[in-house]
């Protein structure tokens, strides 16, 4: 097994609640990326599951394969609002990262000392032993999985700050 961390930073103009919440809430995670809804019991050992939109299923169905209703999952490890949150996570779209070991990804939220109301957003994702999710939330060309971090996070600044997400 091979240690693989990604870690992802942006800064966003909005309150620590605010980001807070468009990551933890399902009326604000629905909104952006790739629009699937995640629910969390933000609680130490509490739940964690992302849900496929009709859309998504229409989209595996048009192209041969069936998906999931629960298409991420995994536990909260910690939870500090509106200030971090540690959780395990697992992709359950696609049998080879299903197959793998939950990963952990760290949320931090901190003010931007270098201007008032700017945040800094780290998502430190931790890959051990995962090789495909490695490469799906990388983005990668050869992943199939689009953006990644990269582009969930990006969309998510977008919303945060205008409102609107990349498609509106």
């Amino acid at each position: 097994m091979s240690e693989t961390t990604q870690v992802y930073r942006i800064w966003i103009k909005a309150t620590p609640e605010k980001i807070w919440a468009a990551i933890t809430d399902p009326e604000w995670n629905s909104r952006y990326a790739y629009m699937a809804p995640a629910h969390y019991e933000l609680t130490k050992g509490g739940s964690f599951h992302g849900t496929a939109t009709a859309d998504m299923k229409a989209f595996a169905a048009a192209n041969g394969f069936e998906l999931p209703d629960t298409i991420m999952d995994g536990e909260v490890l910690e939870v500090e609002p509106p200030r971090r949150l540690v959780q395990t996570w697992r992709m359950l779209m696609d049998p080879s990262t299903a197959a793998e070991p939950f990963t952990t990804v760290t949320y931090e939220i901190e003010d931007a000392r270098m201007q008032p109301g700017v945040c800094k957003l780290t998502v430190t994702h931790e890959l051990t032993g995962a090789p495909a999710t490695a490469a799906m939330v990388a983005g990668t060309e050869d992943s199939g999985a689009g953006g990644g971090w990269a582009w969930i996070l990006s969309d998510l600044k977008t919303l945060v700050e205008t409102g609107k997400n990349f498609v509106e």
